[in-house]
Order: structure tokens, then sequence, then C-alpha cells
């Protein structure tokens, strides 16, 4: 399907199937009279001669007249629609064969059956949305928690894209004063702008920017979940430990060492925020090629992660702590750590029955514990009995402190977004570098037109190739 391609009229089944009410889309130069085609109201006018915004009650008819369906028939015009083009919206009942009945009456008559995110697409190529509005309405769908829902229709709303807009006028601004210096650099005796007001209006640019780009990590974190990576020896409990915490068998669980062999990632809600959790292979001296792979993936997940679950054996923490010490607390630096001591209910003790007992034991464990950090955190707990998980669900959520955020808060959480974001930075911290080394201004101006196309990117201002508005689209759901 060529991305540009909007003149043909297309369809589509905009609901979920199962459901009471489905719901099929047309939109395109030729979608009131084509649905005209396949529609026979109960009274009154074809569609083609009725106000838009209304709903007509009506029957879905074959060509030979047998009613497909009961239907109710919204209309809209252009350019006051989704997409900007003239659409209906067929209300049928839900059943997969009735709606596949109408989608095939509609493609007989002229209609071409729409791509994923077309209807979307088709709304940013007419100007009813730009393209980070776009993308919102992917991530909008998508969204999972009160925090997603809020980042999603902020965005969709256009916050992004105001707070965008005043960073354009700024740097468009800038530009110009460098401009009119270049172009009137033989009149000595005219100035626009000195160095030190260009200087301001470049710092004030680059700590919106900054501002921007420091936000991706709360918002990756609020759209795809914190990432927290469970390491440790083979057979200290790992995947035991995913499985409590995700109350299911998600992964196979085994006295053999090594069964662990690849990363296993879920995701679970604690306290309002998606956790997403990755079971490692366990780490160990091996000759075995495939483990040593799946080893090599562990230590690549515990440096992307934020929170880091180091499983040990209770039964042997000293011995477990000492044989790793060196190869994971050099990777914890700027993360969270959490020692875990798992297989507590395994610990001898003549009074292990008690609270003060298990006090004690524990407070042994941490001391046998060599250089351990400072701001480690240290809990004890049994994943096979799922005994003291609450503690640790409980430090979790505290670990990840992500803020409340209002529909208002502007959060990146787009990595095609923040990519942009960053190299339009990069782009002022060389106009800041050019200002104060007092370099010439065709040299800034270059700059400073390089960080706007970054912008420019993210709206879609600068995009115009098949190809790269393709790759957007294409991850979208069909029917919208």
């Amino acid at each position: 399907m060529n991305i540009l391609q909007t003149e043909d009229t297309i369809c589509a089944i905009a609901t979920a199937q199962g459901g009471a009410i489905g719901t099929i889309r047309v939109s395109g130069p030729e979608a009131i009279t084509l649905t005209d085609r396949i529609f026979k109201p109960v009274s009154g006018k074809p569609l083609a001669e009725r106000a838009p915004y209304t709903l007509t009650f009506g029957h879905i008819l074959t060509p030979e007249g047998e009613i497909i369906d009961e239907v109710l028939v919204s209309l809209f015009r252009a350019p006051h629609s989704y997409t900007g083009q003239d659409s209906t919206e067929i209300s049928c009942h839900g059943s997969s064969y009735i709606l596949q009945q109408v989608m095939q009456l509609l493609i007989r008559q002229g209609c071409r059956a729409a791509g994923p995110g077309e209807y979307t697409q088709r709304a940013f190529l007419n100007g009813k949305m730009d393209l980070s509005q776009a993308e919102a309405v992917a991530d909008l769908i998508a969204s999972t928690s009160a925090a997603t829902h809020r980042m999603a229709m902020n965005q969709m709303r256009g916050g992004f894209s105001r707070e965008l807009a005043v960073l354009r006028d700024k740097l468009l601004h800038l530009t110009s004063l460098m401009e009119l210096e270049l172009d009137f650099s033989d009149h000595e005796e005219l100035e626009f702008a000195d160095r030190s007001e260009l200087e301001d209006i470049a710092r004030q640019i680059e700590q919106v920017i900054h501002h921007l780009v420091d936000t991706f990590s709360v918002g990756n974190a609020l759209k795809n979940g914190v990432p927290v990576a469970i390491v440790g020896e083979t057979n200290a409990g790992k995947s035991t430990l995913l499985n409590a915490l995700l109350n299911e068998e998600r992964a196979i669980v085994s006295d053999i060492h090594g069964t662990t062999r690849d990363v296993i990632e879920d995701t679970m809600n604690l306290g309002g925020i998606t956790f997403r959790f990755i079971d490692t292979a366990g780490i160990r001296e091996t000759t075995d090629t495939i483990e040593s792979l799946g080893i090599e993936r562990s230590f690549q997940k515990l440096d992307q992660a934020d929170i880091v679950l180091w499983v040990i054996d209770a039964t042997c923490a000293e011995e477990q702590y000492r044989q790793l010490a060196d190869k994971i607390l050099p990777r914890c630096k700027n993360k969270h750590l959490v020692i875990v001591f798992n297989k507590a209910d395994l610990l001898s003790s003549a009074d292990m029955d008690t609270a003060a007992s298990k006090d004690a034991q524990f407070d042994r464990l941490k001391a046998a514990l060599p250089d351990l950090p400072e701001d480690a955190c240290v809990l004890s707990l049994s994943a096979k009995q799922k005994e003291g998980l609450s503690q640790l669900q409980k430090q979790l959520v505290d670990f990840a402190a992500l803020p409340d955020l209002s529909q208002n808060d502007v959060v990146v959480s787009n990595i095609r977004h923040y990519e942009a974001l960053s190299r339009a930075l990069e782009a002022i911290h060389r106009v800041q570098d050019g200002l104060a080394m007092q370099l010439s201004g065709d040299l800034v101006s270059q700059d400073l037109r390089e960080c706007l196309y970054h912008l420019g990117e993210i709206v879609g201002g600068t995009i115009e190739t098949d190809e790269v508005l393709g790759n957007i689209f294409k991850h979208f759901c069909i029917g919208k």
C-alpha cells in the first residue's frame, strides 16, 4: 500500500471480536455513496441527502435484496471527521459473520480494506493532527494504567505539540537574529542583538529540551514497565521467585543447574506501577556454548535494568556472594540493588519458629557479606513457600518512585521522540559552544537549522518519505 494514497475509499472493522455490537468504518471521497449502495433507511432520504452528525436506522441489503442486518449509520462530512474525509460508521450486531458480510458488500461496491493505522494516517496527512498526536492514538489504545492513559491523552490533545511550538518559536527568533546579523554583516554600525542576548535565548532553549529528554526515563518506565533484572547463581531460586511474584508458572523450575538458558520477561502491576521482570540465566563458569550465551544476555539485561534483584541461596549465602560480587556489584552503580536471601525456610536453627531467632539469623547472614554496598537493600524470603514477598513488593514500589502525573504533564515516552530530542539537544549545545567561542554567524545558524529540523521530525514537519511514515503507522491496529 502506498502510504500517501488517500483518494480511494477504505473500510475496516473497528471493534474487537466477540462484542454485542460491531462497527465498520468507511472513509474516503465515495464513503457516503458506497455506503448508500448497500444501506436502505427505514424511512426518509438516502445518506447522501442527509445532514452530517446524524444517525440513520435501516437495513444492510445484498444486491438481491436479502437483509443482512438492522444497523445504525453515523454520517460525517469532510473536513469535519476523524480522517478529514467523508466518513460513515456502520453499527451492526457483533456477529463475525455479519461483519464479514458487510465488509464484502462494501468491497464489491469499490471500497478497499484498510491497512493498519490507515485512518489515523489519513488524519495526519489531512492536517487533523500532527505526527506526535497520531502516535499518541496508538499509545492511548495500548494504555494499561492511569499514568499511561494520562500521558497518551495529554499528547493526543496537543500538550507535547504546544511545548514544541514554543521551542520552535524561540529557535526561529534566534535564527532570525543570526540571519539578520549575516545579511548586514558589512554594516558595522548596525547591531540587532548582542551575543549575551543570543546566549540567553540559547540557554532557555537548551533547558527546555534537556528537561524533555530527562523525562524519557520516567515515560519509558510508565509505558513499558520498570525493568527489574533477577540475577544470581544457578539454582538460587530466580525462576521460582519470578513465578511467585507473577503468581503463575511462567518459568521452568528444576533442581538441574542451568535450566534457564535465555531471558524470560513478564510484567505485573504493583501499587499502580507496571514492573517488567526479567528472569536471567544463572551466572556460573560453564563450557556449554548455549548456556554461555544466556549468561552473556544476563549481564546485558542487568545493565539495562533500573532495579536489580540479586537472588542468593541463603543456605550458602557467603559463598555465592563472594563468587559473584566482583561481577555484579560494579554493574549496579546508579541502580537500585536488592539482595534477596532466598530459601530462608531451609535455614537450620533450633528455634527458627520464633521471630527473634529469624531476625538473628538474618543479621548473621548480612554480617557475613564483605563489602556490602551501603545503599543495597537486603531481604530474606522463601519464594517456594511464598513467604516474605509482600516486603519485596513494597520495596520495589518504593524504589520505582514514579511521580503522579496529571493530564497537563508533558512526558516523553516514545523512543523516536527521545532520539530526535537528543539530536536537537546536541545541536543546541553546539550553538551554545559556537556563541561562546564567537564563531561566525553562518556556522552557528547551521546548527540552529539542524536543531529545528530534529524538532520538526517529531511533529512531522519534515517527514515526507513513504518509508518513514509507513514504519510509524504499520504498528497501529486495523480500523484505527
